[in-house]
C-alpha cells in the first residue's frame, strides 16, 4: 500500500493557471489516490474549479489564499526579493516547514530555482543543484542533467550530477542499476576538455555503488538509449533539450504535411492512423513533463508552463515517486559513500582520485 503524500501546488503558475493546474491535480488522483493537496493561490478562482472536479473535490484539498503570483518574465533575483507572499513562495515554504512532502509549479523556472534553493538549501556535499529531465529513446526513457542551471561545470560538479542522476533514474524510472554516460564530442578517452576527462576518471573509480559507468557518449546516443543517464553541463544540456523539442515538432509537421499532400496520402493516413497514433503517443511531450531540481534539500518539480492537465499530472507523479522512494535520503547516503558529505576542505578530491 502506497504511503500518503502531501503535495504543495503553486496553483497560479503556468500559461493556463489555475484551470490547468486544478484539472492536473484531479487527473493525478486517478493514478495515485493517496495524494493530498495544498493548493496555493487565488481562492476565489480555485474553489469553483475544484467544485467541478470528480476526484479532487472528494479529497477536500486545503486552499491557502494569496492574490500574489510570480510573473513569467520576472527576474529570479527580483522574485526572490519581492515574492515572499506569492503562490510559488508559499508552496515552497510548505515543504520547508514539513507541512508538505514536495512542491510542484508550472511557473517561472528561474524564480522557482532561486526560491527553492534559498528555502531548502543544498544537500550537504552538493556544490550546485542541477535540472534533470526525461528523454524518449529507442529503449524507453532516459534521464539527463544538467538542462540549464549551470553553464560552466568542473569535474566535481559532473561527478555529483552523475551520482544524483542515477539515483533519480532508480527512483522515477524504476531502474535497478542504471548506466551512466558523460556527453562528449567523441567516445574516445582522449576526447573532450579537461574537466570531463577528470570526471570520467573519477566515475571509473566508483565501483561500490549501484550504477555502471559507460564512458563518453555522443549526441546520437541520446535518442538511441545507449545509456540511462546522460550527464553534461547546463550549456550543452539545454541545447540538447531544445534541439530535441524542435526536432519532435519538425517531424510532426513533416508528417502532417505529407499526409495532406494528395488524395492518396490522405487515404494512406486512414490506413496508418493507428500507427500514427502510437508514434504521436511515444513523442508526446506531456509524457516526459516534470523537470526536477536535484541537489536541493527538498523536492521541487517544475512543470512546463504550456502543458495541459495530463502533463501537469505527470509532473505531480514525478514528485510523488521521488518522495515515496526516499530520493533525498538516498542522495545523502550515497554522497557520503564517496566523501561528498564533507566540507570543501575536508572532502577528498574525488575528481582527481
Amino acid at each position: 500500500m502506497s504511503r500518503s503524500l502531501t503535495i504543495a501546488v503553486d496553483a497560479m503558475g503556468g500559461d493556463r493557471a489555475p484551470e490547468m493546474v486544478i484539472r492536473g491535480a484531479d487527473a493525478a488522483l486517478e493514478r495515485d489516490p493517496d495524494l493530498a493537496f495544498i493548493l496555493v493561490g487565488d481562492e476565489a478562482r480555485i474553489r469553483p474549479l475544484v467544485a467541478k472536479t470528480r476526484r479532487l473535490k472528494k479529497s477536500n484539498p486545503e486552499i491557502l489564499h494569496t492574490d500574489k503570483a510570480v510573473g513569467a518574465a520576472e527576474k529570479p533575483s527580483a522574485a526572490l526579493r519581492t515574492g515572499r507572499g506569492s503562490s510559488m513562495r508559499i508552496a515552497i515554504d510548505l515543504v520547508g516547514e514539513k507541512r508538505a512532502d514536495c512542491v510542484v509549479s508550472a511557473g517561472n523556472t528561474g524564480a522557482l530555482m532561486a526560491m527553492a534553493k534559498f528555502v531548502f538549501r543544498t544537500v550537504p556535499g552538493i556544490d550546485r543543484p542541477a535540472i534533470a529531465g526525461f528523454f524518449p529513446t529507442l529503449r524507453g526513457e532516459s534521464a539527463m542533467l544538467d538542462l540549464g542551471a549551470n553553464i560552466d561545470c568542473d569535474a566535481t560538479n559532473l561527478v555529483q550530477f552523475a551520482i544524483m542522476g542515477q539515483i533519480f533514474a532508480r527512483s522515477v524510472l524504476g531502474l535497478e542499476r542504471p548506466v551512466v554516460g558523460l556527453l562528449n564530442v567523441g567516445s574516445e578517452e582522449q576526447k573532450g576538455h579537461e574537466a570531463i576527462r577528470e570526471a570520467a576518471t573519477a566515475l571509473r573509480g566508483i565501483t561500490d555503488m549501484p550504477f555502471d559507468f559507460h564512458g563518453f557518449v555522443e549526441g546520437d546516443d541520446i535518442p538511441s538509449g545507449t545509456v540511462d543517464v546522460i550527464v553534461t553541463d547546463g550549456f550543452s544540456g539545454n541545447i540538447a533539450l531544445k534541439t530535441a523539442e524542435g526536432t519532435a515538432r519538425l517531424i510532426g509537421q513533416f508528417l502532417r504535411d505529407a499526409f495532406r499532400s494528395s488524395l492518396v496520402s490522405k487515404i494512406g493516413y486512414l490506413l496508418a492512423r493507428s500507427a500514427v497514433g502510437q508514434l504521436r503517443q511515444r513523442m508526446d511531450p506531456r509524457r516526459y513533463n516534470g523537470a526536477v531540481f536535484l541537489g536541493l534539500n527538498g523536492i521541487a518539480v517544475k512543470s512546463h508552463g504550456g502543458t495541459d492537465a495530463l502533463g501537469f499530472a505527470n509532473a505531480i507523479g514525478v514528485a510523488a515517486d521521488m518522495a515515496r522512494h526516499g530520493f533525498l535520503e538516498t542522495v545523502k547516503r550515497e554522497l557520503a559513500a564517496v566523501g561528498f558529505d564533507k566540507t570543501n576542505d575536508e572532502r577528498k578530491v574525488v575528481a582527481t582520485a
